[in-house]
């Protein structure tokens, strides 16, 4: 017999078909002289029905194993299905029963659980309608973004989860270290001594792969980056966590033209390959969690994005007929009410805005020729505000120094980094897209703790 996934019995199984499925009981239904089962494997939304006849061999002593959670293997023969919403069902002819689960303590029954319950049962959550569909959202994703990059020829870099280098400058940093933290060698002064540590120096987990990725797209032109970044930011909100995927494109001989274009083909290609393949998945979404997420894809995926300055978002929104928590005025950074007024209310659909005053933006960013604003870009989302950022960086050497001089950074740390400006130095561009806010915003889920698998945050790190 033909052992296959559910998702494919119930999109091509055909009547009189003999096969083998292997999964976990959802639910069970007894009537008098057969029962149903419903059987779900992780491949799809929908379970397969399973009926067992009462002439199975040790029928009674099989059905007490099959509750809620069980682990099985059911041999059968596709028949095709008399209940509605359904094509075929299995009649079985043998069940194997791996694993019991005690319906007195097995904690998902056939209820609808809070998601915050839910957290506090991280290992058994993924077996869940929403779990399930969130983590097939998100193997999606992932598929679609390789799939976009492979076949405009970059190559995937694997840049360093241990760094030196704090490239956003924020310092929220995790250290990592090989002292013995009861009793850590210090210098005459009281300091650390570091020279006794691993690294010989101060290392951290990566915030970003940036820096390393510049490297490399002066060498390959074209890379990016997709992999763990981590910030000890002691944030306990549903848009931030300790440790995080970003997917960091770098770029040679391209400027914030060609980086903007790239990002905005970028999240079209994702949300049309999301739509393709877990149409299912995003249906479900629409009706139990979002009812806008359909056609929030559907606004990215067909309509070009609005593109304007910072200078003239700034006076839209001082002239906007809304009260905002915030004030806004030129040179500060624009607040997530802002991001979404535009991009929700005022253009009502993604919106690019670019040339953000020098002040607020990092020392890598090119600098304007009115020196007072940098080429830099941020895409903001509806219902989410920024979900891309990026910019040009500055490849003139004697700007670059200035500019890392100007934020209180020194130029001996960064001795590589402006050696890309003194050999072959070129225009280059790239941007930066937190994969956790992209899932959650196409899925709809509040919180961006239910759209990864094991999620890090102040005080958590259980799982």
């Amino acid at each position: 017999m033909v052992n296959l996934r559910i998702a494919e019995v119930l999109r091509n199984g055909q009547p009189d078909e003999s096969l083998v499925v292997q999964g976990w009981v959802r639910t069970k239904r007894e009537l008098k002289g057969f029962a149903f089962i419903e059987v779900n494997d992780g491949s799809s939304l929908a379970s397969l029905q399973v009926v067992i006849n009462e002439d199975l061999p040790e029928y009674d002593s099989v059905l007490k194993k099959l509750n809620t959670g069980a682990s099985v293997e059911v041999a059968g023969v596709l028949v095709t299905s008399q209940g509605k919403g359904q094509r075929v069902e299995l009649k079985a002819n043998k069940v194997t029963v791996y694993g019991e689960a005690d319906p007195d303590t097995y904690p998902l029954q056939k209820k609808r659980h809070s998601f915050e319950f839910l957290r506090t049962i991280g290992h058994l959550r993924s077996r869940t309608n929403s779990f399930g569909a969130v983590f097939r959202v998100r193997n999606a994703c992932s598929t679609a973004i390789h799939q976009f990059f492979q076949q405009r020829g970059f190559l995937w870099v694997h840049t360093p989860i241990i760094t030196a280098n704090d490239c956003e400058g924020a310092g929220e940093l995790f250290s990592v270290t090989s002292l013995d933290l009861k009793d850590v060698p210090r210098k005459e002064n009281k300091a650390v001594d570091y020279g006794k540590d691993f690294f010989s120096k101060p290392t951290y987990l990566t915030v970003s792969g940036q820096l390393e990725a510049e490297v490399m797209a002066t060498a390959f032109t074209n890379v990016y980056t997709f992999g763990p970044t981590f910030r000890a930011e002691n944030s306990n909100t549903s848009r931030h966590l300790a440790e995080f995927w970003m997917v960091e494109p770098e770029m040679a001989f391209c400027d914030l033209k060609g980086d903007m274009d790239l990002a905005e083909a970028f999240l079209k290609h994702i949300f049309k390959y999301v739509m393709e393949t877990c149409a299912e998945d995003m249906e479900f979404f629409n009706q139990r969690i979002d009812n806008t997420v359909i056609a929030t894809a559907e606004n990215i995926i067909n309509n070009e994005f609005e593109r304007v300055t910072y200078t003239e978002a700034i006076k839209l929104l001082e002239k906007a007929d809304v009260k905002f928590e915030y004030p806004v005025s030129w040179g500060l950074d624009l607040q997530s009410e802002h991001e979404r007024y535009l991009a929700e209310q005022l253009f009502k659909k993604p919106t690019i805005v670019t040339n953000y005053p020098v002040q607020i933006k990092a020392f890598y960013m090119r600098l304007d020729d009115d020196e007072k604003t940098v080429a830099a870009m941020d895409i903001l989302a509806p219902k989410i505000g920024e979900i891309i950022g990026g910019s040009q960086r500055e490849e003139r050497l004697e700007i670059l120094e200035r500019r890392i001089l100007a934020q209180g950074m020194k130029p001996e740390d960064l001795w590589w980094y402006l050696d890309l400006r003194r050999f072959g130095t070129v225009p280059h561009a790239g941007f930066g897209l937190g994969f956790e806010r992209l899932v959650q915003f196409m899925t709809g889920m509040g919180n961006i703790r239910d759209v990864i698998p094991f999620p890090r945050t102040p005080e958590s790190a259980e799982f």
